[in-house]
């Protein structure tokens, strides 16, 4: 059996200067991913000295995660910096030169679908048909009108209709749908093609907002999310670099891997307890009593701190806020976490011997023409693989090999996450053979793929406004705690951090990014006498 232990504060840091006049603030980061590393660096670069980072699982990175095979990388996590310009991603890796051999087809302007490139995307039907081209660009361009639309309610404050039940999903249905029967000119065969297609644009929709289904997606909301302007690219060595550059500057010491926090004690909480526990431990320093914060390891270590900085992902947030906070965090943050939306988005990287598909493929889009008149996007557990919305051909074949990468979000991709490696492999090889009619598709030599929606450390892959939400429910999680502030109550204890808890850049990485620094600025400008 562990015994509980408190942490005194280290007399060797090897950080230590001058500034320790008065008592520098002891200040823990939760999570070593782009918010916690970003954060550390910030206070750790403006003279703070007691920077303590705790990471759960055996790496840093977070959601970022790059897996190396053979000469390759591939992405699990974060793929793609999402705009150049003021983008601290970006500048992260154009002044490192992590962007020197970025090609053209991983460099896209405009808006992106998950992987833009050159060549076409090929529209397949289960019945083995490819859709012809010009009927995909028809229903392209009406589809993306529509999705112009939806991004008007917020940034015109349009009102919303009581039809569209304030849901992106309902309301592009609804109204691609009424546009393409309208349509005099096209025929009924193509009119069902085209409104089978909807249901396979909004599967693409949803694994880009890491949402079950675009219907739980707020349409007054969605059209806050903000597109940093420039191109988009891709880190051919990695989106892993990006977290080494910000890991560079923190010394080895400050970041604790393998340790899993049990229970943020806060506003003195248990500070009267643990003194009680410690009065038999002759080495309890006296300035580690009476301390705003403990942080409650599940090794048993209780580390005191002024102040904890939280970089969990709302997945976690919404599984374990309850137990995760003594005393339990206050009514407006819960009811922010609890309405606030994130799920799943997995990938499934597919290695074959040679390519079965075309050179100008750059994509195969699984169009089901049984879902011409579907309303719902959620399938019997058996048939999960019906929301993988399509495969895309990774770009250059030189550096990645014969590689497809496929797309499944929501409850199906928790379902895909339960199989073995041997049944996906399978059951994406079935579904290439029925969409291509090419019955003699092999199985892939290799199969890679993410699980973010059942690892305990993230419970999703990243955040969006749910329908009942709003931005100002970012605010509200984002808000440090106390929230009463009073010269008899220190301020800013606990703080919060992440892509969740920034409005306009929520799901992204430099989101993550600038919420790390945000929260570093709040403390930075509390002790500029200090650090002074």
């Amino acid at each position: 059996m562990q015994s509980c232990e408190i942490s005194a504060d280290s007399t060797d840091d090897p950080l230590s200067s001058g500034l320790r006049r008065k008592r520098q603030p002891r200040i823990v980061v939760i999570g070593a991913g782009l918010a916690g590393l970003s954060a550390a660096k910030a206070l750790l670069e403006s003279g703070f000295t007691d920077v303590t980072v705790l990471e759960a699982t055996d790496r840093i990175g977070g959601r970022v995660q790059s897996v190396q095979l053979g000469h390759a990388t591939f992405e699990l996590g974060a793929t793609w910096i999402h705009g150049s310009h003021g983008n601290p991603v970006y500048h992260l890796a154009e002044d490192n030169g992590l962007l020197e051999e970025t090609t053209d087809s991983e460099r896209s302007v405009g808006r992106i679908s998950l992987y833009s490139k050159n060549g076409v995307a090929y529209h397949l039907t289960n019945s083995g048909q490819r859709i012809p081209k010009d009927v995909v660009e028809e229903f392209s361009d009406l589809y993306n009108e529509v999705y112009n639309l939806t991004q008007e309610f917020f940034q015109r404050g349009k009102p919303v209709n009581a039809e569209s039940q304030n849901s992106v999903g309902v309301f592009t249905r609804d109204v691609v749908r009424k546009r393409v029967k309208a349509d005099p000119d096209d025929t009924e065969a193509v009119k069902r093609l085209k409104l089978a297609m909807i249901q396979q644009y909004l599967k693409v929709e949803s694994c880009e907002s890491s949402s079950h289904s675009m219907d739980e997606v707020s349409l007054s909301e969605f059209g806050e999310w903000t597109e940093i302007p420039g191109a988009h690219h891709v880190i051919p060595c990695g989106f892993i670099k990006i977290v080494e550059i910000l890991a560079r500057s923190i010394p080895k010491s400050v970041i604790q891997l393998r340790k899993p926090v049990k229970c943020i004690h806060w506003n003195q909480s248990v500070s009267k307890e643990i003194e009680r526990v410690a009065d038999h431990n002759s080495d309890l320093p006296e300035e580690n009593k009476g301390s705003n914060v403990f942080v409650e390891c599940e090794d048993c270590e209780f580390i005191p701190a002024d102040h904890v900085i939280v970089t969990v992902s709302l997945g976690v947030l919404k599984k374990r806020h309850e137990s995760l906070f003594h005393p339990r965090l206050p009514e407006e943050k819960v009811m922010a976490i609890e309405k606030l939306g994130i799920n799943t988005t997995d990938k499934i990287f597919l290695e074959f011997e040679e390519p079965f598909w075309s050179s100008e493929c750059n994509s195969i889009q699984f169009v089901w023409e049984d879902e011409a008149e579907s309303e719902s996007l959620t399938y019997p557990e058996e048939l999960w693989y019906k929301k993988i919305c399509s495969f895309d051909v990774l770009y250059p074949p030189e550096r990645y090999g014969h590689v497809l990468s496929g797309w499944i979000c929501g409850e199906e991709a928790l379902i895909m996450e339960k199989c073995d490696d041997e049944t996906v492999a399978e059951t994406c090889t079935e579904m290439l053979r029925k969409f291509t009619g090419n019955p003699n598709i092999p199985k892939p030599r290799r199969i890679l793929r993410s699980s973010w929606g059942s690892n305990p450390h993230f419970r999703g892959s990243y955040s969006y406004t749910q329908v009942g939400s709003s931005g100002a429910d970012v605010e509200k999680l984002a808000k440090p705690l106390p929230y009463a502030e009073s010269s008899k109550t220190p301020p800013m204890q606990v703080m919060f951090s992440g892509e969740a808890t920034h409005r306009k850049y929520y799901s992204t990485t430099h989101g993550a990014v600038l919420s790390g620094q945000r929260e570093a600025a709040r403390l930075i400008e509390m002790y500029q006498d200090l650090l002074q």
